[in-house]
């Protein structure tokens, strides 16, 4: 199993950046490929952003697509969530996920998940 511990989230006036982290140990994270998603209050789960395990395919929701982008370090076993030009709708819980295989978009896909950390946007 993987643990995963997400960190950088905050409050941030819209339009602002903010930068998640997930750091990850456990089973080998370089071959897992990686998810963000994203709970609001009285929401169900959405998908946010994934990635492969080489970093070479990525796959965004159509929110966020030229406003967020994942990368990954897996010499330092971390997934990252780059967050620009920040809308209140982005406020959420974000949560990091891992699975073996292929990246998906599904959230029942996903073996591994993270605390969460919360993102809130001020107008």
């Amino acid at each position: 199993q993987v643990r995963l511990v997400e960190s950088g989230g905050g409050l941030v006036q819209a339009g602002g950046s903010l930068r998640l982290s997930c750091a990850a140990s456990g089973r080998t994270f370089s071959s897992a490929a990686m998810g963000w998603f994203r709970q609001a209050p009285g929401k169900e789960r959405e998908f946010v952003a994934a990635i492969s395990w080489s970093g070479g395919r990525t796959r965004y929701a159509d929110s966020v697509k030229g406003r967020f982008t994942i990368s990954r370090d897996n010499a330092k076993n971390t997934v990252y969530l780059q967050m620009n030009s920040l809308k209140p709708e982005d406020t959420a819980v974000y949560y990091c996920a891992g699975r073996n295989g292929l990246i998906s978009g599904n959230h029942y896909d996903y073996d591994d998940w993270g605390q969460g950390t919360q993102v809130t946007v001020s107008s």
